[in-house]
């Protein structure tokens, strides 16, 4: 989180959150969806030489019968598995914590990292990023990847090192990136990352949909609301867990 809130608590400061709820719990991993789909099928660049005037100059590789990898198993990369499925796909994942077992019953092979690196057709990163994680797909995980590989981050963009992943675009040591975050946001105008063909860049867009904005603005209006009439509102403990006390 980015508030201290034993601090602010310790001040007598109320921090409420919005819930997670409905259909935009979805939003990121759809979105995980569409950079793999555009980077695979090369969509954003024929789309342009269409409205050029131009034609098929790419070829493109379909997804059915090749190998996700899920870097992380949680609550955003469980709801990629449907459509990985659906696509014939096989899928790997792993994560520091993750159980065979676990991964099992999701109908998930769990492997270890170097294996999940070398065997996946595409890398979809869905870790939360912290000390564990920060930098954790670097120059040697990148460099076990297929030369026909995608990598795709909708999770946090310090979880990659941004350098080595331009370099190994820029050697075309990897097929391409679709990438939704970034280690610093915006991205500056000066990445090199603007300016390399084999990659899909969005701008931080998982969350944004309509659907986020409805729970999020209306739980907003409701906890100022609930606090200065002092009814039960959503508040963050010191422990950073959500309970529901009196404002």
């Amino acid at each position: 989180r980015t508030l201290d809130v034993a601090a602010a608590a310790q001040r007598g400061i109320v921090v409420s959150y919005t819930e997670l709820r409905g259909t935009y719990r979805n939003a990121t991993a759809e979105l995980t969806w569409g950079l793999i789909l555009a980077v695979a099928r090369h969509i954003p660049h024929e789309a342009s030489r269409m409205r050029s005037g131009g034609w098929q100059s790419t070829v493109g590789l379909t997804l059915a019968g090749r190998t996700l990898g899920l870097l992380g198993l949680g609550r955003q990369a469980r709801r990629v598995l449907p459509v990985a499925k659906a696509l014939g796909m096989e899928i790997i994942a792993w994560s520091q914590n993750l159980e065979a077992g676990a991964a099992a019953a999701l109908g998930v092979r769990r492997v270890e990292k170097d294996e999940l690196f070398r065997s996946s057709d595409v890398v979809s990163i869905h870790l939360v990023l912290g000390e564990r994680t920060r930098g954790i797909v670097g120059a040697r995980e990148l460099a076990l990847m297929k030369p026909t590989a995608i990598l795709v981050n909708t999770a946090r963009g310090a979880i990659i090192d941004e350098s080595a992943l331009i370099d190994a675009l820029r050697a075309r040591r990897i097929a391409g990136a679709g990438l939704d975050v970034f280690a610093q946001e915006p991205l500056a105008d000066d990445s090199p990352l603007r300016r390399l063909a084999n990659v899909v860049l969005t701008p931080h867009q998982g969350h944004n949909v309509k659907e986020f904005y409805e729970v999020a603005y209306t739980d907003t209006v409701e906890n100022m609301a609930a606090f200065m009439s002092g009814k039960p509102i959503r508040i963050l403990t010191p422990e950073r867990n959500a309970s529901s006390v009196m404002g």
